[in-house]
């Protein structure tokens, strides 16, 4: 069992550990990590230190210890209105990230469809492709999930079927802008006069779209309304952290007025210490991030995301141009923005991240579910212009590889294991085991290549890929030995 050193090391040989430790990490600074990265610069990373280590210590629970952290969430909340229509009324919070931000918006409309509507058990409507983040928001804070196809072809979310699917036990509607995987916008101009008709919530999800889409549409994209625009739109999540290219820990929840956002907080005073209140999740609260993402809005400012998003669209237009030109790759969908689903249906798909990530680049598997072939994610960045065409000429390079390679014996072998299996019936711990040590994921570790592996979770029905993944990672997070 691991103990703390006897005695402390010095500093030159904790920074020795620290730099060893992220040998195997993804070198995102050379440009070629198309996923969870958003890279704005050495400029903006030094802005952006510099004013985190400035408010490393202080602590954003309480603005009237520090009132210069509540002025700088104050200022980023109307840049965030302000980008997206909001008027004077607009209010919101900074949070740590986007899975906060959607959190909060399903107990916001919980606690008021209890007080404005007397609903004991709220309902919330998901188009199939909302974030997996309101799915987790359902769960912790116990609304029953409404799950609704999207068009198949433009996988939009369906007015229609959001209707449909409202009772009177509705608080709200997700609606995306745009979606992760496959980067569309939602008919949310449709949408909203539905919530207005039905009174409940219509939350938009624009995390990840937040500085890409007003942009885009400057640059004369066709970029549908989504934002406070929309009458009956009541709230609204925008990171920070993604293509404002903050540090990571930095978003903002949004509410169309205080009358809502007063059910996003959390007061109580019923214990023996000081009075507790958290407009968040989030009680101490690091003054780093809000300190960073305030330094790096000023820093850039409008003209910089602009020439961003004019970079971001660049290179989204020659990645898109080259996936065109490659026979046995199509995008799922008409994507508004610059996140990108790439299938095939001639060859495993999932062959060619293995082959990519051999040629020094990353990018994300997407399993299929309701209609969305299994695919490729790519999230392409300013900083992707440098190497647009040079990611092409690897994708082809990948793609030739991939279709050279035989199909998987595991993954036939674990197809007639499904097939013998009748509907319902749940799959054994030890079978569950077994197939695991087969894919040499035992122990919470993984192989080097993951392509058999992902064509395995990939025909597994979801609740047996949530249970192969709960087990994954509850083996990985152990005690080091």
């Amino acid at each position: 069992m691991m103990k703390l050193p006897a005695k402390g090391l010095s500093e030159e040989a904790v920074f020795e550990k620290l730099t060893a430790f992220a040998d195997h990490d993804v070198p995102w600074r050379e440009g070629k990590t198309l996923a969870y990265i958003y890279d704005g610069g050495p400029d903006v990373e030094r802005v952006a230190k510099r004013a985190y280590m400035q408010y490393l210590t202080e602590n954003a629970l309480d603005p009237t210890v520090y009132p210069s952290l509540g002025r700088m969430e104050r200022e980023l909340v109307a840049m965030a209105a302000s980008l997206l229509s909001g008027d004077q009324d607009v209010v919101g919070n900074f949070t740590s990230g986007g899975t906060e931000s959607c959190l909060l918006a399903v107990k916001t409309a919980r606690d008021w469809a209890r007080a404005e509507k007397r609903i004991a058990m709220p309902e919330i409507v998901l188009p199939v492709t909302a974030h997996a983040a309101y799915h987790k928001g359902a769960d912790y804070f116990g609304l029953k999930k409404v799950m609704v196809p999207v068009d198949p072809q433009t996988f939009r979310a369906i007015p229609a079927e959001i209707e449909k699917a409202i009772t009177p036990n509705t608080a709200l509607i997700v609606t995306s802008a745009v979606s992760y995987a496959h980067g569309v916008v939602d008919p949310i101009a449709e949408i909203g006069p539905i919530a207005q008709k039905h009174n409940v919530l219509l939350h938009v999800d624009n995390c990840i779209g937040g500085f890409i889409l007003q942009y885009f549409r400057r640059l004369g994209e066709p970029i549908p309304d989504f934002d406070f625009a929309v009458p009956g739109v009541t709230s609204i999540s925008i990171d920070l952290h993604k293509y404002a290219y903050c540090p990571k820990g930095a978003a903002i929840s949004l509410y169309r007025n205080k009358a809502l956002r007063r059910y996003q907080i959390f007061t109580t005073a019923d214990w023996t210490g000081y009075t507790l209140v958290n407009p968040t999740i989030q009680s101490a609260k690091s003054g780093g991030p809000v300190a960073a993402a305030w330094a790096v809005l000023n820093y850039v400012g409008d003209e910089g995301y602009l020439a961003y998003a004019r970079r971001t669209l660049a290179a989204t237009q020659i990645i898109k141009r080259g996936i065109a030109e490659i026979a046995d790759l199509r995008i799922l969908g008409t994507p508004d923005a610059n996140l990108l689903a790439v299938t095939s249906d001639s060859f495993p798909i999932f062959n060619v991240i293995d082959e990519m990530k051999a040629l020094g680049w990353y990018v994300q598997p997407q399993f299929g579910f309701k209609g969305s072939k299994e695919n490729i994610h790519i999230s392409v960045g300013q900083k992707a212009l440098e190497k647009a065409e040079g990611f092409v000429a690897d994708l082809k390079t990948a793609v030739e590889r991939a279709k050279a390679i035989p199909p998987s014996p595991l993954v036939e072998l674990v197809k007639g294991e499904l097939a013998k299996m009748k509907p319902g019936e749940a799959i054994d711990p030890a079978q569950l085991r077994a197939m695991m040590d087969a894919l040499g994921v035992a122990g919470g570790q993984v192989a080097g290549r993951m392509a058999d592996l992902n064509q395995v979770l990939n025909i597994l029905p979801p609740e047996l890929t949530k249970l192969a993944l709960t087990e994954f990672f509850n083996d990985m997070a152990v005690q080091p030995r």
